[in-house]
Protein backbone atom coordinates (compact mmCIF):
# COMPACT_ATOMS: atom_id res chain seq x y z
CA UNK A 1 0.00 0.00 0.00
CA UNK A 2 1.30 3.63 -0.75
CA UNK A 3 -0.64 6.72 -0.69
CA UNK A 4 0.88 9.98 -2.34
CA UNK A 5 -1.14 13.15 -1.44
CA UNK A 6 0.04 16.99 -1.88
CA UNK A 7 2.20 17.30 -4.29
CA UNK A 8 3.72 20.07 -4.98
CA UNK A 9 6.09 21.54 -8.07
CA UNK A 10 8.28 24.54 -8.16
CA UNK A 11 11.40 25.81 -9.15
CA UNK A 12 11.14 25.42 -12.98
CA UNK A 13 11.96 29.52 -13.19
CA UNK A 14 15.11 29.84 -11.48
CA UNK A 15 16.25 26.41 -13.01
CA UNK A 16 15.68 27.18 -17.12
CA UNK A 17 17.33 30.85 -16.26
CA UNK A 18 20.46 29.09 -14.52
CA UNK A 19 20.30 26.50 -17.00
CA UNK A 20 20.76 29.29 -20.08
CA UNK A 21 23.67 31.02 -17.91
CA UNK A 22 26.51 29.27 -19.55
CA UNK A 23 25.69 30.31 -23.33
CA UNK A 24 24.36 33.64 -21.90
CA UNK A 25 21.07 32.77 -23.83
CA UNK A 26 18.46 33.94 -21.56
CA UNK A 27 17.02 35.98 -24.88
CA UNK A 28 15.97 32.51 -26.49
CA UNK A 29 14.11 31.27 -23.31
CA UNK A 30 9.91 31.39 -24.39
CA UNK A 31 8.63 29.80 -21.08
CA UNK A 32 5.70 31.76 -19.00
CA UNK A 33 5.16 30.95 -15.48
CA UNK A 34 2.21 33.45 -14.69
CA UNK A 35 0.05 31.39 -12.77
CA UNK A 36 1.15 27.63 -14.38
CA UNK A 37 4.08 26.32 -16.27
CA UNK A 38 4.33 26.65 -19.69
CA UNK A 39 7.33 25.59 -20.91
CA UNK A 40 8.06 26.61 -24.78
CA UNK A 41 9.52 24.86 -27.50
CA UNK A 42 12.94 26.37 -27.38
CA UNK A 43 13.16 25.90 -23.27
CA UNK A 44 11.74 22.70 -23.45
CA UNK A 45 14.71 21.68 -26.68
CA UNK A 46 17.53 22.88 -24.26
CA UNK A 47 16.42 21.01 -21.43
CA UNK A 48 16.27 17.29 -23.77
CA UNK A 49 19.61 17.96 -24.96
CA UNK A 50 21.19 18.61 -21.32
CA UNK A 51 19.32 16.04 -20.23
CA UNK A 52 20.68 13.72 -22.69
CA UNK A 53 24.17 15.27 -22.09
CA UNK A 54 25.85 13.71 -19.15
CA UNK A 55 25.09 14.44 -15.37
CA UNK A 56 26.73 17.25 -14.64
CA UNK A 57 25.21 19.23 -17.97
CA UNK A 58 21.65 18.72 -16.30
CA UNK A 59 22.18 20.64 -13.72
CA UNK A 60 18.95 22.59 -13.67
CA UNK A 61 16.96 19.16 -12.77
CA UNK A 62 18.30 19.60 -9.21
CA UNK A 63 16.86 23.33 -9.33
CA UNK A 64 13.40 21.73 -10.35
CA UNK A 65 11.59 20.67 -6.79
CA UNK A 66 8.73 18.32 -5.81
CA UNK A 67 7.22 17.66 -2.29
CA UNK A 68 4.76 15.34 -1.16
CA UNK A 69 3.49 13.43 1.60
CA UNK A 70 3.91 9.61 1.12
CA UNK A 71 2.43 7.28 3.54
CA UNK A 72 3.81 3.44 3.05
CA UNK A 73 5.48 0.53 4.80
CA UNK A 74 8.52 0.24 6.25
CA UNK A 75 9.62 -2.39 4.20
CA UNK A 76 9.42 0.06 0.81
CA UNK A 77 11.17 3.09 2.95
CA UNK A 78 14.18 1.14 3.09
CA UNK A 79 14.35 0.88 -0.45
CA UNK A 80 13.37 4.57 -0.99
CA UNK A 81 16.14 5.63 1.36
CA UNK A 82 18.84 4.46 -0.51
CA UNK A 83 18.10 8.02 -2.21
CA UNK A 84 19.50 10.21 0.68
CA UNK A 85 21.24 12.18 -1.67
CA UNK A 86 19.33 15.78 -2.39
CA UNK A 87 16.10 14.20 -0.74
CA UNK A 88 14.82 15.55 2.80
CA UNK A 89 11.88 13.72 5.09
CA UNK A 90 10.19 14.73 7.65
CA UNK A 91 7.93 11.47 9.11
CA UNK A 92 5.74 10.55 11.71
CA UNK A 93 7.74 9.61 14.69
CA UNK A 94 7.88 5.77 15.90
CA UNK A 95 9.72 6.61 18.59
CA UNK A 96 7.57 9.14 20.60
CA UNK A 97 4.06 8.47 19.45
CA UNK A 98 4.51 4.81 18.97
CA UNK A 99 1.49 4.26 21.74
CA UNK A 100 -0.38 7.48 20.56
CA UNK A 101 -3.20 5.55 19.04
CA UNK A 102 -4.83 1.67 19.22
CA UNK A 103 -3.36 -0.65 16.52
CA UNK A 104 -5.42 -1.94 13.98
CA UNK A 105 -5.23 -3.94 10.95
CA UNK A 106 -5.28 -1.54 8.73
CA UNK A 107 -2.01 0.23 10.26
CA UNK A 108 -0.31 -2.25 8.42
CA UNK A 109 -0.19 -2.94 4.30
CA UNK A 110 -1.76 -6.36 4.07
CA UNK A 111 -3.25 -6.03 0.40
CA UNK A 112 -1.31 -9.51 -0.42
CA UNK A 113 -1.69 -11.30 2.59
CA UNK A 114 -4.11 -14.17 1.56
CA UNK A 115 -4.13 -14.93 5.73
CA UNK A 116 -4.53 -12.30 8.18
CA UNK A 117 -4.60 -14.55 11.50
CA UNK A 118 -0.79 -13.48 11.89
CA UNK A 119 -1.01 -10.02 11.57
CA UNK A 120 -4.13 -10.41 13.55
CA UNK A 121 -2.02 -11.99 16.89
CA UNK A 122 0.89 -9.26 16.31
CA UNK A 123 -1.82 -6.45 16.71
CA UNK A 124 -3.20 -8.27 19.50
CA UNK A 125 0.35 -8.33 20.96
CA UNK A 126 1.19 -4.85 20.11
CA UNK A 127 -2.47 -3.54 21.60
CA UNK A 128 -1.48 -5.52 24.86
CA UNK A 129 1.88 -3.76 25.13
CA UNK A 130 0.56 -0.78 24.64
CA UNK A 131 -1.88 -0.55 27.44
CA UNK A 132 0.36 -1.77 30.13
CA UNK A 133 2.50 1.11 28.88
CA UNK A 134 0.12 2.88 29.16
CA UNK A 135 -1.23 2.37 32.81
CA UNK A 136 2.77 1.71 34.16
CA UNK A 137 5.53 3.69 31.65
CA UNK A 138 7.36 0.90 32.26
CA UNK A 139 9.73 1.34 29.43
CA UNK A 140 10.06 -2.61 28.56
CA UNK A 141 6.54 -2.31 27.05
CA UNK A 142 7.63 0.55 24.67
CA UNK A 143 10.57 -1.92 23.69
CA UNK A 144 7.56 -4.46 23.20
CA UNK A 145 6.14 -2.32 20.49
CA UNK A 146 9.19 -1.43 19.22
CA UNK A 147 10.71 -4.68 18.69
CA UNK A 148 7.68 -6.56 17.43
CA UNK A 149 6.64 -3.82 15.00
CA UNK A 150 6.96 -5.56 11.24
CA UNK A 151 8.02 -3.89 8.49
CA UNK A 152 4.89 -4.13 7.20
CA UNK A 153 3.59 -0.77 9.24
CA UNK A 154 2.43 1.90 7.50
CA UNK A 155 4.30 4.97 7.84
CA UNK A 156 3.60 9.42 6.86
CA UNK A 157 6.96 11.19 5.48
CA UNK A 158 6.68 14.48 4.02
CA UNK A 159 9.68 14.39 1.54
CA UNK A 160 11.03 16.69 -0.64
CA UNK A 161 13.37 15.86 -3.92
CA UNK A 162 14.85 17.35 -6.80
CA UNK A 163 14.10 15.99 -10.88
CA UNK A 164 17.19 14.41 -10.67
CA UNK A 165 16.18 11.96 -7.78
CA UNK A 166 12.78 11.50 -9.80
CA UNK A 167 14.57 10.26 -12.70
CA UNK A 168 17.09 8.06 -10.60
CA UNK A 169 14.06 6.61 -9.44
CA UNK A 170 11.80 6.27 -12.38
CA UNK A 171 14.54 4.38 -14.41
CA UNK A 172 16.19 2.61 -11.66
CA UNK A 173 12.50 1.40 -10.31
CA UNK A 174 10.05 0.77 -13.41
CA UNK A 175 8.67 -2.69 -13.25
CA UNK A 176 10.20 -3.53 -9.67
CA UNK A 177 8.29 -6.38 -7.80
CA UNK A 178 6.94 -4.30 -5.04
CA UNK A 179 3.35 -2.74 -6.29
CA UNK A 180 4.42 0.47 -4.14
CA UNK A 181 7.27 1.12 -6.60
CA UNK A 182 4.98 0.74 -9.71
CA UNK A 183 2.22 3.02 -7.99
CA UNK A 184 4.95 5.30 -6.82
CA UNK A 185 6.38 5.34 -10.66
CA UNK A 186 2.98 6.07 -11.93
CA UNK A 187 2.88 9.33 -9.54
CA UNK A 188 6.26 10.41 -10.71
CA UNK A 189 6.01 9.94 -14.20
CA UNK A 190 2.76 12.32 -14.09
CA UNK A 191 4.83 15.04 -12.70
CA UNK A 192 5.16 18.85 -14.86
CA UNK A 193 7.52 17.98 -17.95
CA UNK A 194 8.70 14.81 -16.63
CA UNK A 195 7.96 12.59 -19.40
CA UNK A 196 8.54 15.45 -21.81
CA UNK A 197 12.12 16.37 -20.77
CA UNK A 198 13.37 12.10 -20.44
CA UNK A 199 11.74 11.51 -24.20
CA UNK A 200 12.19 7.68 -24.83
CA UNK A 201 15.42 7.99 -22.76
Amino acid sequence: MIKVENIDVWGFAHAIRGMRNPLNSWVKSDSEFYGSIDIGPNDLDLMRRLYKARPEHRKYLRQIFVSMDITAPFYWYKEYDTYKVGTVANSCSTMHKIAAKEFTIDDFSHEHLEDLSLLEKTVAVLNEARNNYLETKDRRYWWEMIQNLPSSYNQKRTVTMNYENVISMIKQRTGHKLDEWDEFVDILKSLPYIEEIMGDN
